[in-house]
């Protein structure tokens, strides 16, 4: 179900069902039962929403790597739910005399039976949407982090909504969307036990089944008030945030390059010289709008060789334009190794023609940028279309252009997804993120969007634009709300064929550094606030459950 909520389909409704039918599932379970459901049910999810490894053009790594990171990371989903039945708040089981099996919603091991004061589901409401939150924390950060399709992600088009990232990052609308999940949870089983709950017969002696509609509203209405309130206070906030009068700025012209290289063709030496033409070509079509800066793709050359050199410097200093591109970079390594380093690199050059600037890549790709223990598990490089590995870099490196001045944070690949990341990468003069990423290793698939989708929450928490050229995959522009604006290249807007955009993106008022959003200036206080909380339930899971835990 919550695969079907992130781009493609997207049908982000279904992520405000998807954790409170997990756990509902989950409720009649017991101990390792409940964790082999919640891994059954994670690798459901995992394996359907990043299918579009699949498109890897080297079938053996594609479906090893498919398997192994969705086995990996359905472990997060089978731990929560055991975590949140743990912490389940229970009761002693009403009885009647002469009624048998226990009235439906208070078996012993089931979660909130009618008799549990409200605010105690409520607290193990929030304590379940807490956890999620720490399972996403740390999702993002172990063994360098997959921070890829977080539950709040799948409300990307909700825009008033997803404001809240600005003082909580993307990990606020997970929270609200999983709390509100869970709560309806609790609501239906409360209201389940209302319809079960013995009354008088008003027609006549003995007992009957049901404490009326209105007790059954009331009783609704106190698990999903506090989740609703949330989250109608947070829309309401960032509506008035979305539609806030904006001041005239300056705008910096950037021509965009979507070559649209198939990966068959980038890891083909026979093919570079036409894949330098179809740049060059691209380019002078798009040097004819008259772009104050123009942008290539990561990856546009495999190497810098001294011809390609002089072409990219003619080509800058006759239309007098800034340029920025991605290709490979190497330094020497110190004695006594004197090898050398390799790096995935943006470099930048000033109208004159002249080398201004260089980014390293930071984030690598596991198994696509370099290859744990290459050195002790050798035949694992076998599964891997790399040969040497790339070196991360070290720190950000701002691009600064002048006439007109703007200042760059430049991300390459995948780092659009890493919030913290993306946060070291502004400082109060930045004007906007610029995304370097080559999606084509995956063909006409749903990881363009999902990643697009994912980088827009970067724009969001850090109160800035972010712009998005790529190899193949919705190259465009996202506004400092989140909105994606002209995506895609030509006339028709094709996310995936070769071509070109120019798109006007605003910068500051010269002089006056952009305010920083809460996020920015505190980073990931709520997510730790969350696994805080977490760790605290867990050593005392007494707080939810109450004097008398469920199994």
């Amino acid at each position: 179900m919550l695969a079907l909520a992130f781009p493609k389909p997207g049908w982000a409704a279904l992520a405000w069902l998807a954790p409170g039918t997990l756990l509902g599932a989950g409720l009649g379970a017991r101990g390792w039962q409940r964790l082999r459901l919640g891994y059954l049910a994670g690798c459901v999810h995992y394996l359907v929403s990043l299918h579009w490894l699949l498109f890897i053009p080297f079938p053996a790594g594609a479906i090893a790597g498919w398997l192994a990171l969705s086995a990996y990371l359905a472990l997060y989903p089978a731990c929560w739910l055991g975590l949140c039945l743990w912490w389940a708040p229970g009761c002693e089981p009403p009885t009647l005399p002469g009624v048998s099996p226990p009235l439906p919603g208070t078996e012993p091991g089931f979660s909130l039976p009618g008799r549990v004061p409200w605010w105690r589901g409520a607290l193990w409401y929030a304590a379940c949407a807490a956890a999620w939150v720490a399972w996403e924390m740390v999702v993002g950060r172990f063994l360098t982090g997959f921070p890829w399709n977080f539950l709040g992600v799948s409300q990307y088009r909700v825009v008033p909504l997803v404001q809240i990232a600005s003082i909580t990052g993307v990990y606020g609308v997970s929270f609200l969307v999983a709390w509100t999940s869970v709560a309806f949870l609790g609501g239906a089983r409360r209201w389940a036990a209302e319809l079960a709950r013995p009354v008088l017969n008003p027609r006549g002696r003995g007992l009957a089944l049901g404490g009326g509609a209105g007790a059954m509203r009331a009783t609704l209405l106190a698990d999903v008030a506090l989740p609703l309130a949330a989250v109608l206070v947070a829309a309401g906030w960032g509506a008035g945030r979305v539609f806030q009068p904006v001041l005239p700025v300056r705008e910096l012209r950037v021509a965009l390059i979507q070559p649209s290289i198939p990966q068959e063709l980038i890891f083909d030496p026979r093919e570079t010289t036409n894949r330098f033409r179809a740049l060059l070509d691209l380019s002078r079509l798009a040097l004819a709008t008259q772009p104050d800066l123009l942008v290539w793709p990561e990856a546009s050359l495999p190497s810098l060789s001294e011809a390609d050199y002089q072409a990219i410097t003619n080509l800058v200093a006759t239309h007098r334009v800034w340029m920025i591109f991605g290709a490979d970079d190497a330094t020497r390594q110190p004695a006594p190794a004197n090898g050398y380093d390799y790096f995935n690199a943006a470099f930048l050059f000033s109208p004159g023609g002249h080398y201004v600037a260089t980014y390293h890549k930071r984030r690598l790709v596991i198994f696509g940028e370099y290859v744990p223990l290459a050195e002790w598990l050798p035949v694992v490089k076998r599964l891997t279309p790399i040969e040497d590995g790339f070196t991360p870099g070290g720190t950000p490196v701002p691009f600064r252009l002048t006439e007109p001045p703007a200042n760059l944070g430049i991300l390459i690949c995948f780092e659009d997804v890493f919030p913290g990341l993306a946060r070291t990468e502004v400082a109060p003069d930045t004007d906007f993120l610029l995304n370097l990423t080559n999606d084509g290793w995956f063909g006409e698939s749903a990881a363009q969007w999902q990643q697009a989708a994912n980088a827009g929450f970067r724009a969001i928490e850090n109160g800035l634009p972010l712009v998005r050229c790529t190899n193949n995959g919705l190259t465009c522009w996202i506004d400092a709300w989140g909105r994606w604006r002209e995506a895609g290249v030509g006339e028709g807007r094709d996310v995936y064929a070769p071509g070109f955009t120019t798109v006007a993106v605003p910068l500051r008022p010269a002089g006056h550094p952009r305010p920083p959003t809460f996020y920015h200036r505190y980073g990931d206080w709520f997510g730790w606030a969350c696994v805080a909380v977490t760790l605290l339930l867990t050593a005392r899971p007494s707080l939810c459950r109450g004097r008398h835990p469920s199994a």
